[in-house]
């Protein structure tokens, strides 16, 4: 995958057999075999510091604000009210800072198969999770997402926020039909779940499928973008399912009302983008079913 580890070394990102994108390495900082998955982490000239598993591209420095803003704010400002999250995955600690972020979040809980993912985050990604790491509404938990959601009460969460890996590998489970019924299960009455569903310019089956296993367990499934320079092609979409009634649909000055607080520390959400990034092109809408 690179051509060395010192500086004129470059990664060649593994997510694509034909087409993809690289990065001049100027130092290497961590790399080891997990008993999950292959972990590197590497100082890039071009985008400050990088998180690799198993080939792919997971987040970098320089535009981990955008992925982590749209995945935690759009639910939880989606929510009236959401006081219990639970994230699963993200364990660099970017997801988990953000939502903590939110004054009724009461308690967030973070379930990372991982360790060493999170070990090695503190430790070489710092500027990710900051203190979230400390907050006494965190839970963080390492062990497996799978098993947490079936042996979680009913309604026992209002958000769940899945930040996993493409279905491939050890991400492969988040995206079956029975995490979906599990998930729906555990989620209270008005509960929401947002989870990637990939880059439909290359990886549009991601974002059908599952989003047709999620409309078997929730009587409303959506998706919405953000544009991340570094997950190449284009949009990446997020999916979104909910319970209870429609999704509703803040407008801009309930959003702004809602964000005093957060908005100012934000580089990509605004109101404005929450509510265009629910507006998606053709080639995207069409793998969602007619409303």
């Amino acid at each position: 995958m690179t051509s060395g580890t010192s500086s004129g070394a470059w990664f060649n990102e593994a997510l694509y057999p034909d087409w993809g994108q690289r990065f001049s390495i100027v130092k290497e900082l961590a790399h080891r075999k997990s008993p999950f998955q292959d972990i590197r982490i590497f100082e890039s000239s071009s985008h400050g510091r990088v998180l690799v598993l198993d080939g792919i591209v997971q987040i970098t420095e320089r535009d981990e604000f955008i992925y982590q803003e749209m995945l935690a704010h759009v639910p939880l400002f989606m929510h009236p009210n959401p006081k219990r999250v639970l994230i699963i995955g993200a364990g660099d600690g970017g997801v988990l800072r953000r939502v903590l972020q939110h004054r009724t979040v009461e308690k967030a809980v973070m379930v990372e198969i991982d360790g060493d993912v999170i070990e090695l985050s503190k430790q070489h990604l710092p500027m990710f999770g900051k203190d979230a790491w400390n907050d006494l509404r965190a839970e963080v938990i390492v062990g497996d997402g799978i098993d947490y959601v079936k042996k979680s009460g009913d309604a026992a969460f209002d958000v769940i926020i899945v930040d996993s890996t493409d279905p491939i590998g050890v991400g492969d489970v988040l995206f079956t039909d029975d995490f979906y019924e599990n998930c729906a299960r555990i989620l209270s009455d008005e509960g929401i779940i947002v989870n990637q569903c990939g880059v439909p310019f290359q990886q549009a089956d991601e974002l059908r499928e599952t989003t047709a296993r999620r409309a078997k367990f929730f009587p409303h499934v959506t998706a919405y973008l953000a544009a991340v320079p570094t997950y190449v092609g284009g949009f990446m979409t997020l999916g979104m399912a909910k319970k209870g009634a429609p999704p509703h649909r803040p407008d801009v000055a309930e959003l702004a009302r809602r964000a005093q607080g957060i908005a100012e520390g934000c580089q990509y959400w605004t109101p404005e983008v929450h509510v265009a990034s629910f507006s998606l092109p053709p080639y995207i809408a069409q793998n969602l079913p007619r409303s």
